[in-house]
C-alpha cells in the first residue's frame, strides 16, 4: 500500500494494493502491522456502514470528548470526502482538504481525532465504511455547518440533502466544544 500525507499532514491518503483478474479482485482493507508502520497506530473498536443517495451531504462531524479517529472508504459508489482541522490552537485550525473516494480506486482516508469529517455523494448511491478508534457517543457528537463561509469548502453540490441536525449545525467560530491541539 502507498500512504501519502495531505495538505493536513496528520490526514493520510492510502492507496491499497488491489489484486484483480477476470474473476474480480482481492484487497487487504486493514492490517495492523502495515498501518502502524504508516503512522496509524490506534486500536479500532467500532465499524460503521452508511448508504446514502445522490446529493446527500453528511457532516461535518467530530466527537469531543472521546475523540474518534476514522479510517474511511467507499465500498460502492463515489463521494467527495472532506476533513477540517478543528483543534483549538492548531496552526492549521479551520483549514480543510477534500478527496474523491470511490469503489473503483478503493482509496482510504485516515481522519485522526481532532478533525471534523463529512462527505457528499456524487454517484446514484454510495456505501461508506468507517473504521473508528472510539465508540460513537451521541452526547459528545458535535457538528460544524457544512457551508461555513469562514472555512470555505468547495462542495461539488449546491443544494445538498441534509439531516435536520446537519442543517442546524453551528459555524466553527460558534462551536462550544473543540478538541485541543496537542504537539
Amino acid at each position: 500500500m502507498k500512504t501519502s500525507p495531505t495538505t493536513l499532514p496528520e490526514v493520510l491518503l492510502i492507496e491499497p494494493v488491489v489484486h484483480g483478474d477476470a474473476r474480480g479482485f482481492f484487497q487487504e482493507t486493514w492490517n495492523e502491522q502495515r498501518y502502524r508502520q504508516s503512522g496509524i497506530d490506534q486500536p479500532f473498536v467500532q465499524d460503521n456502514l452508511s448508504r446514502s443517495r445522490n446529493d446527500t451531504l453528511r457532516g461535518l462531524h467530530f466527537q469531543e470528548p472521546g475523540g474518534q479517529g476514522k479510517l474511511v472508504s467507499v465500498l460502492a459508489g463515489r463521494v467527495f470526502d472532506v476533513v477540517v482541522d478543528v483543534r483549538r490552537g492548531s496552526p492549521r485550525f479551520g483549514q480543510w482538504a477534500g478527496f474523491e473516494l470511490d469503489s473503483d480506486s478503493r482509496r482510504q482516508l485516515w481522519v485522526p481525532s481532532g478533525f471534523a469529517h463529512g462527505f457528499c455523494v456524487l454517484s446514484e448511491t454510495a456505501d461508506f465504511f468507517y473504521k473508528c478508534t472510539a465508540p460513537y457517543n451521541p452526547a459528545a457528537e458535535h457538528g460544524i455547518l457544512w457551508n461555513d463561509p469562514a472555512i470555505g469548502i468547495q462542495w461539488p453540490v449546491a443544494a445538498p440533502l441534509l439531516s435536520n441536525k446537519d442543517a442546524a449545525a453551528r459555524r466553527l467560530v460558534d462551536a462550544p466544544t473543540l478538541p485541543p491541539y496537542a504537539i
